[in-house]
């Protein structure tokens, strides 16, 4: 297995310490805005990487998908004691996920990285324009209880100020499909995907948009750990990379738990998208700009 380690004009060949600081800073920021509005830090760690430190695209999705694990994990320590999160549906999803994680995960090592940047750029502008929306919890008691649903025992039920709530999923077999294609491409892209995951469950299954969102962040930590397995077989780990990573995103991602009870979460949410397309249209040029000859 051959390490595919960082580009030659990398800050992190140019000034190890400057890359180290600077990484950890800015995942340290991704992991906190990322708990703030509910998405995963690793979408913008890999622009991160690529547009702020000159990294390979490769190495950098695979640094960025151990971020959304340890991101994942620490999210899904703190729901285990309460109701929000549907582990049997995340568990019946996460099949799917996995699957398409991997045929997207090895699909990666095979597509050009200009080609890559253009769809991450892409899926940048959709994931602002999905945040956008504004949801509120879909009461779902009142539908009709679907027989797969029943047969899976997915049904159940969550509690709140006013008591507890109930709700029927929808469509189980139909969201199990969406969950491979979002699998192939948390693996393609190296994210967790998890907004794309959260459409699905709301918007398909009619699950309440609270549960999707605790559910979600269960699921793209496993989803990320089967593209993981196949990004380091391919030689896109780089530990020198991946570590100043990790030692950024957690501690971010536990102080935006932590102020997301006491921040205006509709202002920060507004900048956040401003961000999100900013980077976007950086990742668009720089595809367009290695795709069309100068």
């Amino acid at each position: 297995m051959e390490l595919v380690l960082a580009d030659a004009g990398s800050l992190l060949d140019r000034h190890p310490l400057a890359f180290d600081l600077l990484v950890i800073l800015g995942a340290a920021v991704a992991g906190c805005f990322g708990a703030l509005v509910g998405l995963g830090g690793g979408i913008l760690v890999t622009p991160l990487l690529v547009l702020g430190c000159g990294m390979d695209m490769k190495t950098a999705m695979g640094a960025s998908l151990l971020a959304v694990i340890a991101t994942s994990s620490g999210a899904a320590a703190n729901r285990t004691k309460d109701s929000l999160s549907n582990y049997r549906v995340g568990m019946f999803l996460e099949v799917a996920a996995t699957i398409g994680a991997v045929v997207g995960a090895l699909l990666a090592a095979l597509a050009d990285p200009a080609w890559l940047a253009l769809l991450f750029g892409c899926l940048l502008i959709v994931t602002a324009i999905l945040t956008w929306r504004k949801k509120e919890d879909t009461l779902t008691h009142h539908l009709p209880v679907d027989p797969m649903s029943k047969r899976l025992r997915l049904d159940s039920r969550y509690e709140t100020r006013d008591g507890w709530v109930r709700y029927h999923i929808q469509r189980p077999m139909p969201g199990f499909a969406v969950m491979i294609a979002a699998g192939m491409i948390s693996g393609l892209l190296g994210i967790g995907s998890g907004v794309l995951k959260v459409v699905a469950m709301d918007s398909l299954m009619k699950m309440p948009f609270r549960v999707s969102t605790t559910t979600s962040n269960f699921m793209i930590g496993l989803t990320a750990v089967a593209s993981v397995s196949v990004y380091t077989a391919q030689g896109f780990m780089d530990p020198l990379v991946a570590a100043p990573v990790l030692l950024g995103i957690v501690p971010g991602a536990m102080i935006g738990a932590r102020l997301v009870t006491v921040l205006k979460v509709r202002m920060l949410r507004t900048l956040f998208l401003l961000a999100l397309l900013i980077i976007a249209a950086q990742m668009l040029f720089r595809g367009f700009g290695e795709l069309v000859p100068t």
